[in-house]
């Protein structure tokens, strides 16, 4: 079943002109970042690394400015970004799978550069508060390092399951991150923090966690007790 689609079209990489469009889209951000959002950081964490490194803090400068609302000056970033696609070729990405298992199909026929600015430029089809959600995963996607698989979407998303109920639902991902058994329907003020403890204790380095990731890890306990408290209001 196809959850998210992304169609960039662009200059092949013998032409001498590099210009990119956008096509079809299918980029759900419900809530967000939603399966379009964690598409679009696909595509940059899998075409990033054979980007020239040095252009990378324009990039994400421009991730920012498209998160803004900016107006972007053309060209950027040696290409040109145009509604016309008259003569560009196309390269289809794809999110796909079902209720328990989410995959990439990522099929590029350009230039790495091209692929990153396309899902970056896709950022201006969603509104400014959905724009301003979506912009820190891509922020996230251009640090990873790894393939595009089940790893990849929990560190972008925070949920260690990755099926639809997890990508999707924030709650179940609260839930799954602070350990309620699989199912659960309901939770008090009490049980949610009760568990946050648990989970934050066990995160801390003085008490086995890891050093390196402990800080992301309690971000995130954070972020899931904000949910769950959130949704007792």
């Amino acid at each position: 079943m196809l959850l998210a689609e992304l169609q960039i079209w662009h200059t092949r990489p013998v032409t001498p002109t590099r210009r990119v469009a956008l096509g079809h889209l299918v980029l759900p951000t419900d809530p967000a970042p939603g399966l379009g959002g964690v598409l679009l950081a696909a595509v940059v964490a899998a075409y990033l690394p054979n980007v020239e490194p040095e252009l990378s803090p324009d990039i994400s400068r421009l991730i920012d400015q498209v998160a803004r609302g900016q107006r972007i000056v053309q060209p950027r970033l040696q290409h040109r970004y145009q509604v016309d696609r008259h003569g560009l070729a196309v390269s289809v990405h794809q999110m796909v799978g079902d209720a328990e298992h989410v995959e990439f199909d990522l099929h590029s026929m350009g230039r790495p550069l091209s692929q990153v600015l396309g899902a970056v430029y896709a950022l201006e089809r969603f509104n400014l508060d959905i724009r301003r959600q979506v912009a820190p995963v891509l922020h996230r996607a251009m640090r990873w390092q790894g393939p595009i698989g089940p790893s990849f979407v929990a560190d972008i998303t925070g949920v260690s399951r990755v099926d639809l109920v997890g990508v999707t639902d924030p709650r179940a991902w609260a839930l799954d991150l602070l350990g309620f058994p699989v199912g659960t329907a309901k939770v008090t003020k009490k049980d949610v923090m009760n568990r946050f403890r648990v989970r934050l204790r066990e995160a801390h380095p003085d008490h086995g966690g890891s050093d390196a990731d402990a800080g992301v890890t309690i971000e995130r306990l954070g972020e899931a007790r904000r949910i769950l408290l959130e949704r007792l209001t």
